[in-house]
């Protein structure tokens, strides 16, 4: 069987092939979690600060978790759509640029190779051996930053975001609905930041980033989300507005 002649010093990272996909959907995974946790969460526990009662609970919870994943789903799919569509725009403009200024394209491949570092003769052929290869790759690629064979995709952002949205929101309702009534709040402040922690820490691993200073960020923004609307609730309820 015949080795590939391809060099991968990192075979554990995925690199092209579908990393676009992939990453648009994990993306909009973690946010819709984060989303669905802190939303949900902040209106059940702002909803438990005024009233006891379990009927306001489940209605306010429900809404907020079927609206939330409805507009997380249709955010996604309108932003990544304007996004495809850009890039789709693009390589139909690059593809028609190729076909009626063929040199010049060619003279602009070499051109960024040789800004990059490299010797004008080495630019070129860099910019030949590639034009030959796959001309259009090579254009988006090098000028545009565009795999036109990995352009992400909306409904699968819009499907990631929904279900996660729904997942994570329906963690801070299990212990409101369920648990007694003295235990309601403390325990969803628990899962909540807990939960959180995780999306934080998720979120920074995909980016590359602090996962340290992600995941404080995060726990301290829904910390902060949860006590200001369970002290509103409280207000609202102890003077006797609702």
């Amino acid at each position: 069987m015949a080795e590939s002649s391809a060099y991968d010093p990192h075979p554990g990272e995925p690199h092209r092939d579908g990393l676009a996909q992939r990453l648009n959907w994990l993306r909009a995974g973690v946010l819709g979690a984060n989303d669905g946790i802190v939303s949900v969460a902040a209106v059940a526990v702002g909803v438990a600060g005024a009233t006891t009662d379990i009927a306001p609970l489940l209605t306010a919870g429900l809404a907020a978790l079927v609206g939330g994943a409805i507009s997380m789903a249709l955010g996604e799919y309108v932003s990544v759509s304007s996004q495809r569509d850009s890039e789709r725009a693009l390589i139909a403009k690059e593809r028609r640029e190729l076909e009626e200024t063929p040199e010049q394209e060619l003279a602009e491949l070499a051109g960024l190779y040789e800004a990059q570092g490299l010797t004008p003769e080495t630019a070129r052929q860099v910019a030949v051996e590639l034009t030959e290869h796959d001309v259009l790759a090579a254009h988006l690629s090098a000028e545009l930053g565009i795999d036109p064979d990995d352009v992400v995709s909306p409904w699968h952002a819009a499907l990631a975001s929904a279900v996660a949205f729904t997942i994570g929101g329906i963690l801070p309702l299990i212990p409101m609905l369920l648990l007694p009534v003295a235990l309601r709040v403390p325990v969803t402040f628990v899962v909540v930041l807990l939960a959180l922690a995780i999306t934080g820490y998720v979120a920074a691993l995909i980016g590359g980033s602090s996962r340290w200073r992600a995941t404080v960020r995060v726990v301290v923004g829904g910390a902060l989300a949860l006590a200001a609307t369970f002290a509103i609730g409280t207000l609202l309820g102890t003077t006797g507005v609702v």
